[in-house]
């Protein structure tokens, strides 16, 4: 059995002889007080009285040696008492010892050893020692404090001990092995460093130029992990979209939510739910039926009305939701309709509604344009066109779009996994830019994207999942 004696000052009898233990005491870095001692003592049990003075350390020993002695029980029941089926007796493998010991933490208590040799040390060793740490082969143990660290993020093991991630045993493979070494002893050391979370949050960011703007406008900067709020339940809802109103008229709350399953030669369902958990739970609180079906996942609702796309046609529609009618309705001129200026992924999906601080936009192309892609700003009343701006940017060549004040951004791919925010474009200064903003589609089948001014949110539809993306702006 290996066993660890400390000795803290006198006399005591080696071979017959007084021999003398030198004890030393300062303090780390760290303010901990720390006691260091070498004695010659080449046989174990030379020293069997040495904490008569202290029975509380000479309890924590014996403890101790029973737990060691119960861990060295169990490796030769899990396949010998050294690695690889060493014969017993034979030299353990540090890496293989360390790493069983980690697991074998006493509660509150101590965990050490040394080796027999020309001198034996204990260093490093706090005023109030706890469990400890064993380097085998070398003559060292090094007894740390039993709680968690302070300020540490810590878990606790199978027996209560505490893991701290400063000492943790690093990986087998790429641990340094110990080797004998010529000295007397070695001393080994362990350093913490805390790293505040704001910090890891800030590394986390990707291209975020300049300072964020957390109220107002901007530019986008950053687009998080999506999050899933719904999956639809029948093979209608592979496309469809969901929607919540960022400036809603009473009754009506911006709880409120809305969905449209777009699988269908007529959609013409608009489910109510009160809230977004009742959403999740498929429980609508009413469905309108619409008096003209809608085409494609472009629908938008924005002050009290959903705005839509008219099956075959080239026309924008407001439905009111308090009155349940039609209420406005005008064509937008020379707009490619029911599969002409699709996006990449198809689904009737040539024009295309959104909403951002500015007010209500409508995305599509013509003829003239080329394919290109074209903006319209429209009154949210009566439909009509306020001002209109193309792009340099073609339709069927992004994935979807979305605005945020008064900027124009498309999506790179629809099923791609590791897709990219690849365009902008700037309807003040009337260019655009290309960008590179990772963007996520977890579930590979992107059918609608819209931005929520007041959630300051992307909601999309992602293959029969509602999920919505955070995002952050920021002032050039």
């Amino acid at each position: 059995m290996l066993g660890v004696w400390l000795l803290l000052w006198g006399s005591v009898a080696l071979d017959g002889r007084a021999e003398t233990a030198f004890l030393q005491r300062a303090h780390d870095s760290s303010g901990h007080c720390t006691y260091s001692f070498t004695v010659a003592s080449p046989v174990e049990g030379a020293c069997p009285e040495a904490a008569a003075g202290v029975p509380e350390l000479r309890a924590e020993l014996a403890a101790l040696a029973a737990r060691l002695s119960r861990l060295e029980s169990r490796e030769r029941g899990m396949g010998g008492s050294g690695p690889r089926g060493a014969e017993p007796g034979g030299a353990r493998d540090p890496q293989q010892v360390a790493s069983t010991a980690r697991l074998e933490a006493a509660p509150g208590g101590s965990r050490a050893s040394a080796e027999q040799g020309p001198s034996q040390q204990v260093t490093g060793v706090p005023c109030c020692s706890g469990r400890g740490y064993r380097a085998p082969d070398q003559g060292i143990g090094i007894l740390e404090g039993s709680g968690p660290p302070e300020g540490g993020r810590s878990r606790q093991d199978g027996e209560g001990g505490w893991l701290s991630p400063a000492h943790a045993v690093p990986d087998p493979a790429a641990a340094p092995r110990w080797e004998p070494q010529p000295l007397a002893y070695q001393e080994l050391q362990s350093e913490r460093t805390e790293v505040p979370v704001s910090r890891l949050l800030e590394e986390t960011a990707l291209g975020r130029p300049g300072k964020e703007d957390s109220a107002g406008c901007g530019q986008l900067v950053w687009v998080g992990e999506p999050v899933v709020f719904g999956r639809a339940d029948s093979i209608a809802g592979k496309y469809g979209v969901w929607m919540k109103d960022p400036e809603p008229v009473p009754p009506f709350t911006r709880d409120n939510t809305w969905r449209v399953d777009t699988v269908g030669t007529e959609v013409r369902q608009l489910f109510q739910y009160e809230e977004a958990e009742q959403l999740a739970r498929g429980y609508p609180a009413k469905v309108h039926i619409l008096p003209r079906p809608l085409e494609s996942t472009g629908a938008v609702i924005y002050r009290g009305g959903l705005f839509f796309q008219p099956r075959h046609s080239r026309s924008v529609a407001r439905y009111d939701l308090r009155g349940e009618t039609i209420t406005a309705e005008r064509e937008i001129p020379g707009a490619g309709y029911h599969g002409q200026y699709p996006y990449s992924w198809g689904g009737y999906t040539d024009i295309d509604l959104a909403v951002d601080e500015t007010g209500l936009w409508v995305i599509y192309s013509t003829e003239k344009a080329r394919g290109a892609i074209v903006l319209s700003k429209l009154d949210p009343e009566t439909l009509e066109i306020r001002r209109t701006w193309e792009t340099n940017i073609r339709k069927r060549g992004v994935a979807n779009s979305f605005l945020i004040c008064g900027t124009l951004y498309t999506v790179s791919s629809y099923s791609a996994p590791n897709a990219t925010v690849n365009f902008a474009y700037d309807t003040a200064s009337g260019t655009s830019r290309a960008l590179s903003i990772p963007f996520e589609n977890r579930f590979r089948y992107l059918s609608m994207l819209d931005y929520n001014p007041a959630e300051r949110q992307l909601f999309a539809w992602d293959s029969f999942n509602m999920v919505t993306y955070p995002v952050r702006l920021s002032r050039a």
